[in-house]
C-alpha cells in the first residue's frame, strides 16, 4: 500500500469531498417508521423513480459547486429503501480511520457494504484503520453515525440526543475508541415522540451551529448545548419546531475543492426559513439546494442524511513506471 499523506494534529470540520449512494430500491420502510416521525405514509409507486431522480440532481448540485461527490450503486439485492442514507453506517475521518456502526433496524444492515469503501480507495483515498461499532447491535444498543451524532470535529465534541437509534454504551465506545466529549441531551420531535436523529434538528458548521432550541424540553439541557456552541466559537442560528418539521436542521456545511464555504441543503428546508436566516446562513457559505420531496417524505431524511463527508487522506502517489 501506498504512505498516507500527514495529516493536521486538527480534524477539519468541512470536507470537500462525500460519498453518496444511488438508490435502486427507494421507498418506505415500515421498520423505521415507528421511531422516524418524519416518513408520512407509504410510497408511491412512482417513488424509487422520482427517489433516483432527485439523487442525480443533488449530486449534480454538489459537483457543480466543486465538492468532489463519489457515487456509488446500490446493490439490487437484498432490497434497501434507505441505502441512500449512508451516513448512518460508515463515517470517514481525517487520520485515515472508517467507523462503522450498529443501525437499529435488521432490514438496514445489509447497506454496509465495502463496495462504497473499496471505490473511495480507487479514487485515491487511504484508510489506515478500521473501527467496528456493529457488534453492539447484538446487546441491542445502537448509534446510527453522523444521524446519531452531530460533531463538532475540530473540537472533538460530539452532540447526541437520546432516542431508541442512540444508546448511552454504544455512544460511550465511539466517544472513547474516537476521543470526543458528549454534550448529550433529550430532544422531542413530531408528536413529542424522541427526535430519531440528532442531526434533523442541529448542524455545526466552522463558524455557526444551527440548532432548534425548542425541540430540547429541558432548560438546563438547553443551555448546556447552546453554552457548549458558543465556547467553542460558533454563531447561534436558532430555528423553531415547524422549520425542524420542514427539515431545515438537516443542512450540511461543506467546502468546495478550491476551499470555498458551502452549505448543503433541500430546497423546501431554504424556503421554509425566514429572510433573517437565509442572511445568517449565507453569512457562512454558498447555499447550495436541490428539490428532493420523495426523499423526504417517504424515507423521513433531507439533504444531511443522503452524504457521508469523506476526510480521508489522499495516499502519497508512488512513483511512475
Amino acid at each position: 500500500m501506498r504512505p498516507i499523506s500527514p495529516v493536521s494534529d486538527v480534524d477539519r470540520q468541512c470536507a470537500d469531498a462525500v460519498l453518496m449512494i444511488r438508490p435502486a430500491h427507494f421507498g418506505a420502510n415500515p421498520e423505521t417508521a415507528a421511531s422516524n416521525r418524519f416518513q408520512q405514509g407509504g410510497a408511491a409507486q412512482d417513488a424509487p423513480i422520482a427517489a433516483q431522480r432527485e439523487f442525480e440532481g443533488l449530486a449534480q448540485r454538489l459537483s457543480n459547486a466543486g465538492v468532489g461527490a463519489h457515487v456509488a450503486d446500490d446493490s439490487s439485492e437484498p432490497a434497501k429503501p434507505d441505502a441512500c442514507f449512508p451516513n448512518n453506517w460508515v463515517s470517514f475521518h481525517d487520520d485515515g480511520r472508517v467507523v462503522l456502526y450498529p443501525l437499529m433496524a435488521a432490514s438496514r444492515r445489509a447497506e454496509r457494504r465495502e463496495e462504497p469503501i473499496a471505490l473511495l480507495q480507487m479514487a485515491g483515498f487511504g484508510i489506515t484503520r478500521r473501527i467496528d461499532l456493529t457488534p453492539w447491535e447484538g446487546r441491542g444498543e445502537y448509534l446510527e453515525g453522523t444521524g446519531s451524532l452531530v460533531l463538532d470535529r475540530c473540537h472533538r465534541i460530539a452532540y447526541a440526543c437520546w432516542s431508541p437509534r442512540t444508546t448511552p454504551a454504544a455512544l460511550g465506545d465511539f466517544a472513547t475508541r474516537l476521543g470526543y466529549r458528549v454534550v448529550s441531551f433529550d430532544a422531542e420531535g413530531p408528536g413529542g415522540q424522541p427526535i430519531y436523529h440528532t442531526n434533523v434538528m442541529m448542524a455545526i458548521g466552522e463558524r455557526f451551529a444551527l440548532l432548534c432550541p425548542e425541540a430540547i424540553p429541558d432548560p438546563q439541557q438547553r443551555i448546556s448545548v447552546i453554552q457548549a456552541l458558543v465556547q467553542s466559537g460558533h454563531e447561534p442560528i436558532a430555528i423553531s419546531i415547524a422549520q425542524m418539521n420542514g427539515f431545515a436542521g438537516n443542512l450540511l456545511a461543506l467546502k468546495s475543492g478550491n476551499g470555498e464555504p458551502l452549505i448543503a441543503m433541500s430546497t423546501a428546508a431554504w424556503d421554509c426559513l425566514a429572510p433573517q436566516e437565509h442572511r445568517a446562513l449565507e453569512r457562512h457559505g454558498t447555499i447550495v439546494t436541490a428539490p428532493i420531496p420523495t426523499i423526504e417524505r417517504h424515507g423521513g431524511g433531507s439533504v444531511r442524511c443522503m452524504i457521508a463527508e469523506v476526510f480521508l487522506p489522499h495516499r502519497v502517489p508512488g512513483p511512475r513506471c
